[in-house]
This record gives C-alpha cells, sequence and structure tokens, in this order.
C-alpha cells in the first residue's frame, strides 16, 4: 500500500477539524454519545477526503493509452520515446520467472 502524500495527510486531517466542529455547533448535543458519532463521521469524511486527493504523477487514462499503443509498421520505440521502450522493455520480462508469490 503506497504511503499518504503530505497534501493527502493535510486535506483530511484539515478537514477531520473543520467537519468535527462544525458539526458540533451546528448540533449542540451535549451527550457523550452524540459526540462519539460526529467523531466518527468526521474521521469517514476526512479519510474520504484523503482519498480523493489525486496522488502526484498520475494523469490518467491517456498516459496509459500512449504507453500500450503498438508500433505502426517502420516506426522504430527510438522515435516513440521513453513511454514505448518502457513498455518494450516490460514485455519483454514477462516471461521470466518471479520469486515472488
Amino acid at each position: 500500500m503506497p504511503r499518504p502524500t503530505s497534501a493527502q495527510l493535510a486535506y483530511g486531517s484539515a478537514t477531520v477539524v473543520c467537519s468535527t466542529l462544525a458539526m458540533l455547533l451546528l448540533s449542540r448535543t451535549t451527550s457523550g454519545i452524540g459526540v462519539a458519532v460526529i467523531g466518527i463521521a468526521a474521521l469517514a469524511l476526512g479519510l474520504l477526503v484523503a482519498l480523493t486527493v489525486p496522488r502526484p504523477g498520475r494523469t490518467g487514462a491517456a498516459r496509459t493509452a500512449r504507453a500500450g499503443r503498438p508500433a505502426a509498421s517502420g516506426e522504430d520505440t527510438e522515435t516513440r520515446g521513453p513511454a514505448a521502450r518502457t513498455h518494450a522493455g516490460a514485455e519483454a520480462r514477462i516471461g521470466q520467472h518471479s520469486l515472488r508469490r
């Protein structure tokens, strides 16, 4: 599992604090169960926000589609760029044995 980025931690923490304060002020609850429910809801909301923050380096499906297209006739991998060379190297390693299970 990848580690969270600093942006994910910041947005998630800010969401938890702000949403907890807002819900406590708007509900005016004084019972322990009410405060616990609000706290759990704020944590869930913060987790949702942290997971939806985009990770750096991901540009979406367009990048994947370009890297996966086959070479046209007469087109060399050198002229297609580094993504094509990386993809071609990955195809060569597919048949190799792996020690991971």
